[in-house]
């Protein structure tokens, strides 16, 4: 039997445009300096605007750039270290968790999310939002659902609304003895709701983390949270949780 010899296949130019576009980077760009628009970058480096975009997309994925609603692209700053955590045996709003409540209502969720709590495809649950910053900007939102049956003593006089409302449903939730989370990672691209929280722009990169907490042997919640992937790097630890640790240092200048 022979031997086949694959042809080499030519680097695309975007892709070699990126390159030369993180070595001006490094060389003669601060953190939070705004690049010059797409048409004189474009100009500078004798590409098509569609090339020079697919690189600057590249560049955001990877973290070295931002694109700022109202500001334009900037060098991005390295990307900070933020706990998603390791815990198996801890509900959300325990002690020690970094993200702040802001709301709880009582909505249908998504069709892929009933199926999931076994909700049936009308019934609605409370929807708690939370946020969290880190080193002074915000790095995710999360939307955590949590069905009635998982909180039945929960009193709606005590706490009518707003994060008085989501610490109430926290709360109730902690009551359940958990026996467990189930964990996955995917790419993603920010919805209109979660950009304006992240002070993102609509489609930029996000990393996103669906979490299952398992109680009485049934999804007692299910949480759903976007992080920046400009902002966050994900590592898996050996106990199968996971962490976002600091990537390499990166001096612009």
């Amino acid at each position: 039997m022979g031997t086949t010899q694959l042809e080499p296949v030519p680097e695309p130019k975007y892709w070699h445009l990126k390159t030369v576009l993180s070595e001006a980077l490094d060389s003669e760009f601060a953190v939070g300096e705004i690049l010059p628009n797409e048409r004189d970058l474009a100009a500078r480096f004798g590409v098509a605007r569609a090339t020079l975009r697919q690189a600057l997309e590249q560049l955001e994925l990877e973290g070295r750039l931002q694109r700022r609603r109202g500001v334009g692209t900037t060098v991005a700053p390295p990307r900070v270290g933020v706990a998603v955590g390791t815990e198996q045996h801890v509900w959300p709003g325990a002690a020690g968790d970094d993200w702040q409540p802001a709301d709880s209502t009582l909505e249908v969720p998504p069709a892929s999310v009933a199926a999931v709590l076994e909700t049936g495809s009308d019934v609605p649950v409370h929807v708690v939002r939370r946020s969290r910053v880190s080193h002074g900007q915000p790095v995710a939102a999360e939307l955590l659902y949590v069905p009635e049956t998982s909180v039945p003593d929960l009193s709606a006089i005590d706490a009518p609304a707003g994060a008085a409302r989501a610490r109430a449903v926290l709360r109730e939730l902690q009551r359940l003895e958990l026996d467990g989370q189930e964990r996955a990672v995917e790419l993603g691209s920010a919805r209109a709701d979660d950009a304006k929280q992240l002070d993102r722009l609509p489609g930029a990169p996000v990393l996103v983390v669906t979490t299952r907490y398992v109680a009485e042997g049934r999804t007692a919640a299910l949480s759903v949270a976007t992080y920046r992937a400009d902002t966050c790097r994900l590592t898996f630890g050996d106990s199968g949780g996971v962490e976002i640790h600091e990537g390499p240092e990166r001096q612009a200048s």
